[in-house]
């Protein structure tokens, strides 16, 4: 069972009070807790495969090249990516294990733009390296600088 540290510090009190008839002073102190520095922003990841279907593979210049052109300008302030290795089932149910490309955005709500560049970079990745799909997951971050 969970218990908040006011309760404890409100029980406490309480026992005290009642236990001496009389008023008493606790030296108790609760610490209340500490929000995290900084601001509530938008996290994104897109993860990109890079087996191409006619076989092959999307080379570290072309996702370069393809970064610069695509990602860059509509995030200049900046974004991560990380090289990994994953796997996912095709629409044609084959299991398939490719070297990954992960973006990982974050971005203030303000962002009016976010979501439309997003969704243009995975529609112009999915049609320069004829992919079938890019996916994307979006939570909610606390970020300080």
């Amino acid at each position: 069972m969970r218990v908040s540290r006011r309760f404890v510090l409100a029980v406490t009190t309480a026992a005290v009070l009642g236990a001496g008839g009389g008023a008493a002073v606790s030296t108790a102190t609760a610490a209340e807790p500490v929000a995290a520095p900084g601001q509530v922003w938008k996290r994104t990841e897109l993860y990109f495969g890079t087996s191409k279907p006619n076989g092959g593979e999307v080379t570290d210049k072309e996702f370069a090249d393809f970064s610069a052109k695509d990602i860059t300008p509509r995030f200049p302030d900046g974004f991560t990516q990380l090289v990994g290795t994953g796997q996912w089932r095709s629409g044609a149910g084959t299991v398939v294990r490719e070297r990954s490309v992960v973006l990982v955005v974050l971005y203030p709500f303000s962002n009016q733009h976010a979501n439309d560049d997003l969704e243009q970079i995975r529609t112009d990745y999915k049609n320069l390296f004829d992919q079938e799909s890019v996916l994307r997951t979006d939570s909610v971050e606390r970020v300080s600088f």
